[in-house]
């Protein structure tokens, strides 16, 4: 087996064992962090063999040839720069390959997305077109416009949780469109000017505005059937003192967890509690931050400013900024002095900015139409990826691996906000009546064989993690030879 590149964070845990954690540092939805216990060797060599004290080796076989073959997606807006012929006009949107080499996959026509204006699914690419009311649908798996849908309002940011594209409009409302059946939902006005940007969890909607605040929304209660009371947001964040350029969310859902990170016209970028509306920290930069990204583990989050200049704040570093462990108080303000890089003058500023899912690599995307490869060594210039001859608005990367699903939506039902009664037509990925491993313990008489083989395998993994209970070997054996000697009596 070849492994990852690996890394050994968090720093402080697991200083006696050669243990790395995959599960939370990748944010993989619904899957449980995966502790891999190698020895020195293997660290050196990556040539020993591997064992998992729980999740199995084909998840990690899966994550490996995700990993070789990681993709972003990216829009430009605006005409052409240059009477560049190498590059065609009409395409709006790339799919592109960051590894294992730069490569374009697949491309889009007819699009001109403004930031903050690209959403992307499994199946589906949506994007808003720049100072219009339209958002065009991209069908990923048939590689052309499925569908171009208009809202009452003019349109001013996307974003898409499930099956549900939330839209914000330049009238300060969010509209709900649940593609899979067509049913629409909207707020009232509840930001004064445009919602400027978006960022959504599986039970949360998180909504910034030119009017310098930020609503948190329960996803739930935005959806509830037959509601006679307009939605209101849970909580107001109203520490900044400009309007909000950008909103990222960290991929924690408890309630102490729950960060967000947002940047404003005020020169800071606030860390958030967004379930309890506490503002952990303030990042103040020299210059305007224009936009942010947070690493997949939450630890670090990398700010694009104006003056071409990349940032990097540690969360929890040496010097850790959150937590019981912070030196300071989350009132004292952390000044921001020292950018990790700063690019060409030729390269003009950065409307975007993403982080790859290891952690290792940033690209930020140009008004002049770059998209450019930071690495998190200080002052390491930046390597060109790609001209796209227009300014380039959004990057986004792929999730790592596909929604775990027992059905497929076929198309996307366009919006209809007066119809009260709506079809969900999918297909179905297996067999409905074939039984299913919860349905094969329910009615198995006692405990089935593979079944107790893996209890006792988690009991007697090698490694570090919490996941795993120390057990001495010779109650795993006794436990063994009674548990196998007991289910051949019956």
């Amino acid at each position: 087996m070849v492994p990852f590149a690996f890394d050994q964070k968090p720093k402080d845990r697991n200083k006696d064992r050669n243990t790395f954690c995959f599960g939370p540092w990748l944010a993989i939805p619904d899957v449980r962090p995966i502790t891999v216990a190698l020895s020195q060797s293997a660290v050196s060599g990556l040539g020993s063999s591997v064992k998992l004290n729980f999740g199995h080796a084909q998840l990690l076989h899966t994550m490996h040839r995700a990993m070789h073959s990681e993709e972003f997606i990216s829009s430009i807006c605006g005409p052409p720069l240059a009477a560049n012929t190498a590059i065609s006009k009409d395409i709006g949107i790339y799919t592109q390959a960051l590894a294992p080499s730069y490569a374009v996959k697949a491309s889009f026509k007819k699009s001109s997305c403004p930031t903050h204006g690209l959403a992307v699914g499994d199946t589906h690419i949506f994007a808003i077109q720049d100072q219009k009311s339209h958002v065009h649908v991209y069908s990923r798996v048939r590689g052309n416009q499925e569908a171009l849908v208009s809202f009452a309002e003019r349109v001013r940011s996307v974003a898409l949780v499930g099956d549900v594209l939330v839209v914000g409009t330049t009238e300060g409302r969010l509209v709900l469109w649940e593609t899979c059946t067509g049913r629409q939902i909207a707020t009232p006005p509840c930001h004064v000017q445009a919602v400027s940007c978006l960022a959504v969890t599986p039970y949360h909607v998180l909504s910034a505005s030119d009017d310098s605040n930020i609503n948190v929304w329960s996803l739930a209660r935005l959806l509830e059937l037959d509601t006679q009371v307009e939605p209101e947001p849970d909580l107001v964040l109203s520490n900044h003192r400009g309007a909000v350029t950008d909103l990222v969310v960290g991929p924690g859902t408890n309630r102490e967890t729950s960060l967000c990170v947002s940047a404003s016209k005020d020169k800071t970028c606030i860390i958030w509690n967004y379930r309890t509306g506490h503002a952990l920290r303030t990042l103040l930069l020299p210059t305007v931050p224009l936009c942010l990204s947070m690493d997949s583990c939450a630890h670090a989050v990398y700010v694009a400013a104006e003056g071409r200049a990349l940032y990097l704040a540690e969360l929890f570093g040496d010097k850790h900024l959150l937590g019981a462990h912070a030196p300071e108080s989350a009132s004292i303000v952390v000044q921001m002095s020292e950018p990790l890089a700063v690019a060409e003058e030729v390269v003009g500023e950065a409307n975007c900015i993403a982080s790859n899912h290891d952690g290792t690599s940033i690209l930020t995307g140009h008004a002049n139409g770059r998209i450019l490869r930071w690495t998190l060594a200080p002052n390491a210039p930046p390597t060109e990826l790609a001209n796209l001859n227009a300014s380039v608005t959004n990057l986004i990367f792929s999730p790592l691996l596909p929604t775990e699903r027992n059905f497929k939506s076929l198309n996307v039902v366009k919006p209809n906000q007066a119809q009260r009664q709506h079809v969900f037509t999918a297909q179905l990925k297996d067999d409905p009546s074939a039984g299913s491993r919860f349905n094969e313990l329910l009615n198995t008489q006692g405990f089935p064989r593979h079944a107790i083989e893996q209890a006792l395998l988690s009991f007697s993994a090698p490694g570090g993690g919490e996941d795993v209970i120390p057990v001495p070997s010779d109650l795993v054996a006794s436990m063994k030879s009674s548990t196998f000697q007991a289910s051949l009596d019956t």
